[in-house]
This record gives C-alpha cells, structure tokens and sequence, in this order.
C-alpha cells in the first residue's frame, strides 16, 4: 500500500489524544464510608470488570476513528483484485511515420496503432489525465473523449517525424500530473531506422506495442536530382531506386511532362544502380520534376520531386592568355552544347575568363597574371570590378590544396583530391565588405574564393603554378563554375524533409509551390518546411530565386523492425516492457494504476467507529443511573 498525499499521515499523531486521556484518567473526590450504602460494594466489585473492557473498547474505537481519518486524508492506494484504477497520467505516444502507412494484410499498420490507442483510453476514468504525442511533437490533451477524437483523425506524416522527441515529451508529462499512476504507452511499427538511438525515460512506466506482422516488400524512389543543378540547357536525371526481388516500372517527368519511362532491373542488393536520363527541355526558368514508382503497399514512397533551372547555354568570353588548359576546358564546353563563344570581348550575360588585368566586366572567372609585373593592374582591375580582394604578396613552395566548400557543388568537391597542390600562389587580402566565400585553401589560407559575379583563384591556372589544371577534376570544375555559379543567378536548390528547418534564400519573401498560383509568406530566416512533399519555388518580388525540394527522409522507406528485445533496449527506464500481442500490451497498461484507491473503506471505518463510540458513550450513562435507582 502506498500514498498519494503522505503528508496527511502526520494526523495520525492525533490518535495518541484517547490513549492519554485514558492513562492520565483519575477518580476525583473524597472516599466516605455510609454504611446504608455498604451492600452496594458486592454489586459495583461484580461490575468493576465490565466497566474496565468498556473503557479500554472506547478508547481502542476513538484512537481507530482518528487513525482511519489520516488515512483516509493521505490517500492511499494498493493493489487489490477488482475494478478500476489509481488516478493515473496517461501518455499515449502514437507513431504516425511515414512507415506506419504501409499496408499489411489489408490493413495500414496505423489504423491497427489506433484501434489499439482508442481500447487503451477504454480504461481510463474521469480522474485520470489523457494526452496524445505523435511524431511530429503534437501533443494534445484533455477529456478522454477530446484525446479519442484526435486519435481518430490522426493521419501518417510524410516522412519520419521525431519519434523519440515524442516519448521524452510523453513522459515529461506524465511526471508533471503529480498522480500516483505514471504511464506512456508507445504505439509503433518498431521500425529499426526509427529507433536509432536511446531514450530516456526514468521512473515512468513505459508500456510500449509493437507491430508484430511482417513488413511488406518495399519499393521506393530514394534519389533524385539533376544534375547539374543548372542546365543550359541540356542537362540529366539521376535517380536511385529501392527494392528487391521483381522489377520495376519508373517514370520521369519534368513540368508535368513525361521525360522518360521504363523498366528498373531487380537489383542484385538492398539498392538498385543509379538510372541517369539525359534531356535537353524546352521549358525555362525554374521548373519542377519527379520520379514516380508503379504503386505498392507504401505509397508515399513511390514519388519523388527535384527541381531544376534551365537556361540557354551561357556565352563565353575567354582572354587569349588565359592558358592551355583553360581553354582546353572551355573548348570542351562548347563542343557539348554547353556554352558558346561570345563573338567580342564580352557584353551583358556574357561570362569572361582570364587573367585579372584583362577582365573588364562581370561575371568573371579570375586568375592572377602569369606576369608578375601586371599585378598592380591586377589588382586595380579588382578593385574597378568591385571584387573584395587583392592579391598580395607571393608564396612558394609546394602546399596542398583542399576544398572548404560545404555547399556540396562540384566546384569545391572537385578539390578534395589529395594529389592538388599549389607551387605558386598570392595572399588574397580582404578589401571591403562584400559578402565571398572561401572555396578552397591552401594550407589555412583562402585558395579559391566566390562572391556575387566572380570566382577568384590565387594561382595563375597552369602547370607552373599548381597541378590542378592536369588533375581530372579541373575540366568539370571549370564546367560548375561556368555554367553554374556565373552563368545565373537563378539561385540554388534546397532540400529538406516534411517539417524540418530551412534557411531562407536569397531573401525571399514568399514560397509558391509548384503548379499553384497560391503563396506562402516567409516570415523568419528560419522556418519549418511545409508537410507535404513537393517543390516549392523561392520568390522575391515577382521572380523566382531558388526552389525548395521537400522528400521523405530515404530512411523511411527501410521497413526492417527492431525485435522486441532490441526495442526494449531503445528505452533507458527503470519500468519498460514491450509486447508484440496489443491483448497483452493493454492488460499490461495500468498495471503500475492498477492499485485500488481506498479512500472510502477508511472512511467506512471512520464513521463505523464513531458510531460505536456513540453507542459506548450513550449506554455507560444510561447504566450508571440505573445503578444509581438501585440503590435508592
């Protein structure tokens, strides 16, 4: 037996009161002999023994009467056979992931979660708090007819949510209650990409229900993009596909057009090869696309979105000294149908490349001279530019060379070779306060930095200065950095998961999702992306900078589950058990509840000894007179 308010227990201290009246009781008066009354000494021996058990039962009632009113005060529970429960803090944490909308024998794995949910909250009573938690952090509580209401209209999320945020928030409020009951009850298909790591739950009891029927086979797209990012306008799709066993039927579309469509092989392994379609699009501007899958018992896999900007191919003004390699790179450009060549020394959208003194306007790819005498001009020439920085003293000797650029485009990852380095190189110096990043260093000194219209590099692009220009990875550099990062301004592409937080670019006001006039303000630099996956163009004003590409998490769509076992170790409690039977799970939900409340037998017993006291106390004066009649 236990005690929900312990404190009340201090009343029983108050049952001592009878005890002492008893002991310190003493006869007041002076003993007279009269001897008329002398007969009665026979009759008041024979009652002097039931008068000592009625006194010793008074004070035995009136100390019981006390005691069972502290009790009674202090709340107590136990566990006794019968019906109901302790008041109890309910949490039902449901999984809605993305996962849990798979169906299994006819059935989505969350309408079973939910049966299960709503039998669960068939036990709980009026004096019990209720709450339902789901993966994406929605709680809400109240009446158990409020939270059997919200249990019934949850539905799967997109993607994978935050399943172990939620049973932290579950038990967080379970502790709060202040009840004797503490209970989270987790509902899950124990997929294992979702139990990745612990959670703590102390002294909560945590009662979790797995799914125990076999996942489906799963089919899933789990890759798209274009690459690049810009085409111009040629460009292509690589996808990844998922799945074992038969194959598959893929089709791919950009503007709502069909691109290509045909059959995925098995694949061999857990993941198919990439499939890459190359196409060259009518359509301008930022335009989105995606990967669609033949449908199969996991629907919200079977598509997904990319974006896209297609432009025309950029011009090319390339100086004659610019070097071999180069021009090398650029001529590859414009043999591929990626770039042309401007017929003079540049105009408006025309992209320039060469040496800093020879480069009149912007965007430009810049290199210091192979002269060291014209670094002055250079340096004028960047300072006209508006570029914010200089070439300063050189340094020799070789150093290698490494990317910074954590955007993951070509034009930095092309530098984690470890086999570039940079035998001559200038110390760029900072000048002025235009925003620039670095995109690769030598040593802990910028090598190659970018801003707004340039790309600036601290060695002359020849083999003299540095390796890069023989490496492999120099021609696609070039092509990124050309094509890419000068050519457009159009803005990048960000990806994120349903919910999850994204950066504002480019100062856009408003997001438009693809095929929709309709606008979504951007109020913070920081917001959630929207729940529903798609492609979502970022606008400033009235032109679009950037595209939004929101996708479930790959992970989702690995429907391998944790045994029991390993789940339960997914849980860092003292009172955790996980059951694969929902019958056993919801015999199992209250057991630390299941203590009967016992406030009412100890006010029983309260009132039952008052009453004998006042049968006591009614009866002992009552007999005293007649006594007295006696002996009159």
């Amino acid at each position: 037996m236990s005690f929900l308010a312990p404190l009340w227990l201090a009343l029983a201290g108050a049952a001592a009161v009878p005890l002492l009246i008893h002991l310190l009781r003493r006869r007041i008066g002076v003993r007279v002999e009269f001897p008329a009354a002398r007969y009665l000494a026979r009759a008041e021996r024979e009652h002097s023994r039931r008068l000592r058990l009625r006194n010793l039962l008074l004070m035995v009632v009136r100390v019981l009467a006390v005691l069972c009113v502290a009790l009674a005060a202090a709340r107590p529970v136990a566990r006794l056979a019968g019906a109901g429960h302790a008041p109890t803090a309910l949490a039902i944490v449901l999984d809605n992931s993305l996962s849990t909308a798979a169906v299994v024998n006819g059935r989505p794995v969350l309408d079973r979660l939910k049966a299960a949910a709503l039998a669960a909250l068939a036990d709980a009573t009026g004096e019990d708090r209720v709450w339902l938690v789901t993966a994406d952090g929605r709680v809400g509580g109240g009446s158990v007819a409020t939270v059997r209401a919200m249990i019934e209209r949850t539905e799967p999320l997109a993607g994978a949510g935050r399943l172990g945020d939620a049973v932290t928030r579950a038990a967080s409020l379970a502790r709060s209650a202040g009840l004797g009951g503490r209970q989270v009850a987790v509902l899950t298909d124990g997929q294992a990409s979702t139990w990745q790591r612990s959670v703590a739950v102390g002294d909560v009891h945590v009662s979790v229900y797995s799914a125990d029927s076999a996942p489906p086979e799963n089919h899933a797209v789990v890759a798209a993009t274009a690459r690049p990012g810009h085409w111009t306008p040629r460009g292509a799709v690589a996808t990844r596909l998922l799945g074992r066993g038969d194959s598959v039927a893929y089709r791919i579309l950009i503007a709502g057009r069909t691109l290509a469509r045909g059959i995925a092989p098995a694949p061999r392994d857990t993941l198919s090869s990439d499939l890459l379609v190359s196409a060259a699009p009518p359509e301008r501007g930022w335009v989105a696309g995606s990967v669609e899958l033949a449908p199969d018992e996991l629907r919200g896999d079977d598509v997904r979105h990319f974006a896209l900007w297609v432009g025309p191919a950029p011009s090319l003004a390339v100086a004659d000294d610019a070097g071999p390699f180069v021009l090398g790179a650029v001529d590859a450009l414009v043999q591929s149908g990626r770039a042309t060549r401007a017929a003079g020394p540049g105009g408006s959208g025309v992209v320039s490349v060469g040496p800093a003194d020879r480069v009149t306007r912007l965007p430009a790819l810049l290199a210091p001279p192979a002269d060291p005498v014209r670094l002055g001009a250079a340096n004028r020439a960047l300072e006209r530019l508006g570029v914010p920085w200089r070439f300063g003293a050189p340094r020799r000797g070789e150093t290698a060379v490494r990317s910074t650029d954590s955007s993951g485009a070509d034009a930095g990852g092309a530098l984690h070779a470890r086999d570039v380095a940079a035998s001559l190189r200038y110390v760029l110096i900072p000048s002025g306060a235009g925003a620039s990043d670095t995109l690769a260093a030598a040593g802990r000194e910028p090598w190659i930095v970018g801003g707004a219209g340039y790309v600036l590099v601290a060695s002359p692009l020849d083999v003299s200065a540095t390796t890069f220009p023989i490496r492999a990875a120099f021609v696609p550099w070039v092509a990124e950095v050309l094509t890419q990062r000068l050519a457009s301004d159009a803005g990048a592409v960000v990806a994120a998961a349903p919910g999850g937080l994204v950066e504002r670019l480019s100062d856009a006001d408003a997001l438009e999702p693809a095929g929709s006039v309709e606008r979504i303000p951007i109020a913070e630099d920081r917001f959630a992306a929207p729940a529903r996956p798609g492609v979502y163009f970022f606008v400033r004003g009235t032109r679009r900078a950037g595209a939004l590409v929101v996708n479930p998490e790959p992970e989702e769509s690995l429907l391998a589950r944790l045994d029991r076992r390993e789940l339960a170790r997914r849980f860092e409690g003292q009172q955790v058990a996980v059951f694969g039977d929902v019958a056993a799970w919801h015999d199992a939900l209250f057991t630390t509840a299941a203590r009967r409340p016992l406030l009412l037998p100890f006010l029983i017993g309260a009132l039952v000894a008052l009453l004998v006291e006042s049968l006591l106390t009614w009866s002992g004066p009552r007999a005293s007179a007649g006594r007295a009649l006696v002996a009159g």
